[in-house]
């Protein structure tokens, strides 16, 4: 009986922990931030739109692409993007990131180098936590500024309603609780 007595309270844990996740998923800001420089993770269009589209507008002196494929070029970035005069000079591309602790490696390597103190980072809204946390984790003197951008076909405002979408807001909001655990710990 107290077996299963802790089993319901560990998942209603959970459940609480995980709906007040999801709540508090950041809304992109309705004025674009002013920073030193822009990354963005790869990951869907809408992420690579927007930083170049930022970027574009003059929000940041130079664009990071982290985690970009082995085979994706500058030249196609910068059609798929519709990139222009300032993706052609001031746009770097990082191949070595394949996860979000890779992404902030090279993201804190590519910052530094350029002796930066703010940074605004692109990504989806429901990778945004984890992104922070893993950034944070490797930039501490460095100000990070969050633009959550929402993902096609990924419903926020009526989630429970969509079953692919639970599933993987359940899978990120696993994988953040593994990023504070291991980044608390110190443990890369």
């Amino acid at each position: 009986m107290r077996f299963l007595a802790t089993v319901i309270l560990v998942a209603l844990a959970y459940a609480l922990a995980f709906g007040l996740w999801v709540s508090l998923l950041p809304a992109t800001p309705d004025v674009a931030p002013q920073a030193d420089g822009i990354v963005v993770l790869t990951g869907g269009g809408p992420r690579l739109d927007t930083a170049v589209a930022l970027f574009e507008k003059g929000t940041g002196q130079r664009l990071l692409i982290s985690g970009a494929g082995k085979a994706t070029t500058r030249e196609i970035l910068k059609n798929v993007t519709h990139g222009g005069a300032r993706f052609e000079c001031c746009a770097d591309i990082g191949y070595a990131a394949e996860d979000t602790h890779g992404n902030a490696d090279e993201a804190a390597a590519w910052v530094h180098s350029h002796e930066y103190r703010s940074v605004i980072v692109v990504t989806s809204r429901y990778h945004m936590p984890r992104a922070m946390r893993e950034f944070a984790s490797v930039m501490p003197d460095v100000t990070l500024l969050p633009y959550p951008v929402d993902q096609g076909g990924i419903d926020l405002s009526g989630w429970w309603r969509h079953p692919r979408t639970v599933l993987l807001l359940h899978r990120e909001f696993d994988k953040y609780l593994a990023s504070v655990a291991v980044t608390t710990l110190g443990l890369k």
